[in-house]
């Protein structure tokens, strides 16, 4: 529940910091720009984060690192209220809080088995991630109605620190009766602990084969949903627009996401899909087409739909892959290779976000979403071809 209200206070400024950010300076670019500052230091941090989480008391580590999210929180609301947020302030505060993600998700998945067991971690897998798109529609509704309301966007910042003391208390009450307390070995060193988790994944085709296709998601298709503000704000114009209707716009954008994906959460939930293989392909088609579709289209009604498409997919792959690799994993090697899984996920997302923003900024928005979705398609052919010449 503490983890719930808090992704709501997240998707709150996930929809409301893009909306301002573009207002502020009106370059896609610069959209991009916050995505590979918030997702650097992933590619920087991750894959050491994997060994450290093991040495650590990952309830302890997840609560000091959930404090320090709220810090840029804090600033951010500080800086709005003022009337001294530039853009470099956001870049820098998304770096700072990209930084403690990318040790903090590990720590945090790593934990789940502790707090589940193995036998239901499937299950509390699929019920973590429906509350956090319960809160991806939740959030930007409440985002809308707090700018509206308020008529600027530091209220939403400011209830979303706020939103993490929900979050810290829930974990102090929390009880991770599944934990298996592991003699840390101090002769070995983290350059060994890590080589023994890329061995572990070398000769594990299936973990290795979704790997790579968290990684292809985290190029192209993550970076290319950071341009909806753009797209509310360009593509899908009306001759009637006014700020409030441009903010409403991206804020119904995000939530047709939501829907979708809180959609494919309850059905991961509660439907037992055998066919892990099956259901991440269906995930994966039901991202891509849609993805390209949306850069043919003008009509904002059509955008929802195939919005809500893009969410559905986008969920079905994550939590598929989520559970591919923690059921497949032992325990002793979980933080190591989640670490890489999440690295693959978001540790290239930052060149993808320039990638993308700076398409976007060259040609337009519309031919960034078509290329993006193709070459989405191409690559995943691509991959599954080497998978099963590997296998």
């Amino acid at each position: 529940m503490g983890q719930f209200i808090s992704v709501v206070g997240t998707w709150m400024q996930s929809t409301a910091l893009p909306y301002l950010a573009y207002r502020i300076s009106g370059r896609p670019l610069d959209l991009g720009l916050i995505g590979f500052a918030s997702t650097l230091p992933t590619l920087l941090f991750a894959l050491p984060a994997g060994v450290l989480v093991e040495r650590w008391d990952k309830r302890k580590a997840t609560i000091i690192l959930q404090t320090l999210m709220s810090v840029q929180a804090f600033g951010l609301a500080y800086l709005t209220f003022t009337n001294q947020l530039q853009i470099w302030h956001i870049v820098s505060l998304a770096f700072f809080y990209g930084t403690a993600v990318a040790i903090e998700v590990t720590a945090r998945q790593a934990m789940l088995v502790e707090l589940a067991g193995k036998e239901a971690l499937p299950s509390a897998i699929a019920l973590q991630t429906t509350a956090f798109n319960l809160g991806r529609i939740i959030g930007p509704l409440c985002a809308a109605g707090i700018i509206t309301w308020t008529g600027g966007e530091g209220s939403v910042f400011l209830a979303n620190g706020i939103s993490f003391v929900f979050v810290v208390l829930g974990l102090y009450l929390a009880k991770t009766k599944y934990k298996v307390e592991k003699e840390v070995e101090t002769t070995r060193s983290m350059g060994s602990e890590f080589r023994e988790g890329l061995e572990y994944i070398r000769n594990t085709p299936i973990v290795l084969s979704t790997i790579l296709m968290s990684a292809l998601l985290g190029f192209l298709g993550i970076p290319l949903l950071q341009q909806i503000p753009a797209l509310a704000r360009d593509v899908l114009v009306t001759a009637f627009d006014t700020e409030v209707l441009i903010a409403t716009r991206t804020s119904n954008l995000y939530l047709a996401q939501g829907v979708g994906a809180l959609t494919a959460a309850f059905m991961m939930a509660y439907f037992n899909l055998a066919n892990k293989e099956k259901t991440l392909v269906w995930g994966q088609a039901l991202f891509m087409i849609p993805v390209t579709l949306l850069g043919l289209v003008t009509n904002v009604h059509l955008a929802y739909i195939l919005l809500a498409l893009i969410g559905w997919g986008t969920v079905t792959q994550l939590i598929t892959m989520n559970t591919m690799i923690q059921i497949r994993v032992p325990n002793e090697l979980r933080g190591r290779v989640f670490s890489i899984y999440f690295w693959g996920l978001q540790g290239v997302a930052p060149f993808g976000s320039i990638v993308v923003g700076w398409v976007a900024q060259t040609w337009n928005v519309p031919t960034s979403l078509v290329a993006g979705g193709l070459i989405s398609f191409i690559s995943a052919l691509v991959v599954k071809m080497l998978f099963r010449k590997k296998k």
